[in-house]
């Protein structure tokens, strides 16, 4: 409460009735460095999205479904919990006029225009952070290097990709293009970075012009005389120099992301151009994943199978026996990760729920929360890898010699949500919104839902989360060959337990039409199963995946593993 009430002693000086405090930083990335972590240090509040609303005598902490669960225990005790999309600012301040105020370095005119255009509010920039005034001790983290990715993994030479953007520039007559996300600035320029703990991030931002001429904005710290090399005909300034360099830029027509471009910036540039606001077109070129990546990432899988198959049979073999934590079977899990030496960092925070747990669909374990993995219960792990050639996501839910008959239905009709994303014969103009009702029909025919998308783009050793794609009740982007996308139908029942079923899948030709082609390799527990309410295409997917699953992973299990392989992948 201490900290709410120093951001607070502002007010008045400021003439302000309250203040927002966003998840993100200043470059927008779904995993931010956690010095940075604002939401975090006024609300104790952890998951990646959702943004706080500070008024004088009350806190408001607005998130999704996938995390009011979870808010509701961290922040609960000093703030009001309210989800996304069915409760917004709207929904609370009503008719109030209020002057709220906000840094505008961390806010899109898209985010704020969402959250309070039917308000009575008047929303006041503030140039600086009120963060920043409180938060003294903030850690100060040593600049790391940007590192290259090499033409034999990207697939493609960066200069062919500046030639893609510049040529969709040239068709609508536009002069600039300003990339303010880094990761479509790491895609661009086959380059990375460790600015995030999960994501190859290169904190920077990058300008393109008519010219095909490249302008990159970042600090100078991070980088090398390989990346000077590599970049050579690329000018890099000093990051503090970008805003005067928008200042500079005259009679432009430039073009911005909607989504990542900041108030403060957008303000800059509309001075003195006319600017177009849309998604970046980066986004959706490398959405479309070529041969090369496509290639690496099925490899990537293979590895990621392994060390998560191996996991999850340890748990089988070990939970009756001794004592095994959420804690340390996240960190039993990292460890098989690591045997495999193309292997990064964790692509994500891993969600490794038992129990109760398991029901918060993006629950992360700690000191208060750890349980045990206890005999009748059921075990939800979901988690993934960044590899030097690929990315990973994938979940499994595990039983604990749960014997259940309830819990079996749902968890068969889960699977069958999931298996009916996996044959979805996909035609010319098929979006995720067409697909994601087949994953929720056998749940909704027991009145049960989930309260998350199905399935969400996957970048190329990049974002684990990836647009613009995916598979969701709103998604109207139309699938192409080449992307990835998660499938992850799932159901959690609060208190008690969560069960989700994902694999993360690519987009392929197949006659005139495109399909699904699986990528995750790892059992799905058929101890789960009711077999009676699968019919016989259900069985003959479930049969052939476990098929290739066996066929792949097999070289990498020692006796007794592959024992316990050969009886999770055989017909059911």
């Amino acid at each position: 409460m201490e900290k709410i009430k120093k951001l607070r002693s502002f007010f008045k000086n400021l003439n302000i009735d309250g203040y927002i405090v966003p998840k993100n930083d200043e470059f927008f990335g779904e995993y931010i460095p956690k010095n940075k972590d604002n939401l975090k240090y006024i609300s104790n509040f952890s998951g990646s999205y959702g943004f706080a609303l500070i008024l004088k005598t009350s806190n408001y902490l607005f998130v999704d479904g996938r995390y009011t669960q979870q808010a509701k225990i961290q922040s609960g005790k000093l703030f009001n919990i309210e989800t996304i999309p069915k409760s917004l600012p709207n929904n609370v301040l009503k008719y109030k006029k209020l002057k709220i105020g906000f840094d505008p370095k961390l806010h899109t005119e898209k985010s704020l225009s969402y959250f309070f255009q039917k308000t009575s509010c008047k929303l006041t920039s503030i140039n600086y952070n009120l963060i920043d005034k409180i938060w003294k001790k903030r850690e100060v983290k040593k600049p790391r290097k940007f590192f290259i990715l090499k033409n034999a993994n990207a697939g493609q030479h960066f200069q062919e990709k500046i030639n893609q953007l510049s040529n969709l520039l040239l068709k609508d007559k536009i002069n600039m293009q300003f990339v303010s996300a880094s990761e479509n600035i790491a895609w661009l320029l086959n380059i990375r970075g460790e600015d995030s703990e999960y994501t190859p991030i290169p904190n920077s931002y990058l300008i393109l012009n008519e010219k095909k001429n490249v302008t990159l904005f970042c600090d100078l710290k991070k980088i090398d005389s390989k990346i000077n090399k590599h970049l050579k005909n690329i000018k890099i300034l000093d990051i503090k120099y970008i805003q005067l360099f928008l200042h500079n830029i005259k009679k432009k027509k430039i073009q911005l992301d909607i989504n990542s471009c900041s108030i403060l910036f957008k303000n800059i540039i509309r001075k003195n151009n006319k600017i177009i606001e849309t998604q970046d077109p980066v986004y959706l070129l490398k959405s479309i994943k070529n041969k090369i990546e496509l290639k690496n990432t099925f490899k990537s899988h293979i590895f990621d199978g392994a060390a998560l198959t191996k996991f999850i049979f340890w748990v089988k073999d070990n939970f009756k026996r001794k004592k095994i934590t959420e804690i340390t079977a996240q960190e039993k899990l990292l460890k098989f990760r690591k045997l495999n030496k193309n292997f990064k960092f964790p692509s994500f925070p891993t969600i490794s729920g038992t129990g109760p747990n398991g029901a918060i669909i993006h629950y992360k374990a700690n000191k208060k929360s750890n349980r045990t993995l206890t005999k009748g219960d059921l075990y939800l792990v979901d988690s993934g890898g960044q590899y030097n050639f690929g990315t990973t996501d994938v979940t499994r839910t595990i039983s604990l010699d749960n014997k259940n008959k309830k819990i079996k239905n749902i968890f068969t009709r889960v699977l069958k949500g999931h298996i009916a994303v996996a044959n979805f014969k996909i035609k010319k103009n098929t979006c995720g919104s067409d697909i994601d009702y087949v994953a929720r029909k056998s749940l909704k025919q027991i009145n049960l839902d989930y309260a998350h998308g199905t399935g969400h783009g996957v970048g190329y050793f990049l974002n684990v989360h990836e647009g613009p794609h995916g598979i969701s009740k709103g998604n109207k982007i139309k699938f192409k060959a080449g992307m990835i996308v998660s499938n992850e139908p799932g159901y959690y029942e609060n208190g008690k337990f969560g069960i989700r079923i994902e694999n993360l899948v690519a987009v392929e030709k197949a006659n005139n039409f495109l399909k699904f082609e699986n990528l995750t390799m790892a059992p799905i527990d058929k101890s789960l199963i009711d077999k009676k309410m699968l019919n016989k295409e259900e069985i003959n997917w479930l049969n052939n995946y476990h098929s290739v699953v066996f066929k792949n992973l097999k070289k990498f299990m020692n006796n007794k593993e592959l024992v316990h392989l050969k009886r999770n992948c055989s017909n059911i």
